[in-house]
């Protein structure tokens, strides 16, 4: 059976919308498909391998390959895409349930 899920994050005052598609494979690795609109987003997607869920989801924040990826290539440490496609490989190795997040501004 094929784990696997899809997060749709609108990243907030810059209007650009970011889809990632999260599937694990027969290795248990998660492999992160992402569509964005966001020219940062997509440079940091050419970066993107399959990730380890267990390795991913236990490590320290800064120590994720997500987060270094970011980092590496993103301007603003506001922008919520690296969460998301955190949430994603949660979700898709069956480490965390499909719940929305949500962050209210008023």
């Amino acid at each position: 059976m094929t784990n696997e899920c899809t997060v749709t994050c609108d990243a907030g005052v810059c209007k650009m919308k970011t889809i990632i598609h999260a599937i694990q494979q027969d290795d248990a690795m998660v492999k992160l498909d992402i569509e964005s609109d966001c020219h940062n987003i997509l440079k940091m997607s050419w970066r993107v391998q399959p990730v380890n869920p267990y390795t991913e989801l236990e490590a320290p924040m800064l120590e994720t390959d997500i987060y270094k990826w970011a980092s590496e290539t993103l301007p603003h440490a506001a922008c919520p895409v690296p969460c998301a496609m955190i949430k994603a490989v949660e979700v898709a190795s069956d480490m965390g349930v499909k719940r929305d997040v949500e962050i209210k501004i008023e």
